[in-house]
């Protein structure tokens, strides 16, 4: 297939190829979605295959399909191109709105429908070597105290104050995240989290809010603003944006308990009942650290068929 196939890239040459954020990739990492597969000790390195299913994933996510639907899309490319043993410029990934397939230039569609899209592995691959050979941009870097860090190293400088319990700390490290990077959605549902848990409802709301403005896929930041508009009393809203996390992410068990308390609370019973029955079915091997708020579940499921 080529010497290309052998090449790794780092998160900033992926962000120069196909033009996503930096902070996107890496939240795509973090969250599970699409990332690389490649570690050399701590760094994390792109494959071309990797490269490939990154670029299928953007598209779909621009066209507005589902994370659980895109993970399950990416699979079948993901199982086909190991095995691939034809030129690249012979090659490309196509999309009919169901199926992502590998499929041959001149051969019949190997996919149902029309194509929403496609792109060359040939013109992936080139665009990959010219950028490659490009000199690597500086990151930006901030200075405080004597110590400069770019935006993810501030960010993860973050993360281990926080997880120190040093708050305080953790909140002036995101800020010199988001000075350096202001695109990082990540650090501003973290910066969210604090102030909620600090009781500043208010900055929490506007930090969640700044986060799904700069990544609307962010479920655990929508995830936690609905809790917030609940509180406060704007029980559609949250249940809306509640809607839209267990769309994107459904999986997530307690958007579906937190779902099922709004449409209760919104008098529609049967649809309550049917997230907690979602809940349940995902949280029943949770552990003890989970069995309160199943039995809390099975007992509101009860009174609601009663």
């Amino acid at each position: 297939m080529g010497s290309s196939i052998e090449q790794e890239y780092t998160f900033a040459t992926v962000s120069r190829i196909l033009g996503v954020a930096e902070a996107k990739l890496r939240y795509w990492s973090q969250s599970g979605f699409v990332g690389p597969s490649r570690r050399r000790g701590a760094r994390q390195t792109y494959t071309f295959q990797d490269l490939v299913a990154v670029r299928a994933a953007k598209e779909l996510v621009e066209r507005g399909f589902a994370p659980a639907q895109i993970r399950k899309a990416l699979d079948a490319v993901r199982a086909a191109l190991p095995a691939v043993n034809r030129p690249l410029e012979r090659l490309r990934v196509a999309w009919d709105g169901n199926t992502l397939a590998l499929v041959t230039d001149g051969a019949a569609f190997e996919v149902n429908g029309q194509r929403l899209f496609d792109f060359g592995l040939g013109d992936l691959a080139a665009r990959a070597a010219s950028v490659a050979a490009l000199p690597t941009p500086r990151p930006t870097l901030t200075k405080v105290d004597g110590i400069e860090r770019s935006a993810y190293q501030w960010f993860t400088f973050a993360l281990a104050q926080e997880a120190s319990g040093k708050f305080d700390e953790a909140v002036a490290a995101y800020r010199q995240a988001l000075a350096a990077d202001p695109g990082l959605s990540a650090a501003h549902t973290n910066l969210g989290a604090l102030a909620y848990n600090a009781g500043d409802a208010g900055a929490a709301r506007a930090s969640f809010e700044a986060a799904l403005a700069l990544d609307p896929e962010q479920a655990e930041a929508r995830y936690n603003l609905a809790r917030i508009l609940h509180e406060l009393g704007e029980v559609e809203l949250a249940a809306s944006e509640l809607r839209r996390v267990v769309q994107a992410a459904p999986d997530f068990a307690d958007a579906h308990y937190n779902l099922a308390t709004a449409l209760e609370n919104l008098g529609s019973q049967r649809q309550a009942v049917e997230h907690l029955r979602r809940y349940m079915a995902l949280a029943a091997d949770g552990g003890e650290e989970l069995a309160p708020w199943v039995e809390e579940a099975l007992a509101r499921l009860e009174r609601l068929q009663a």
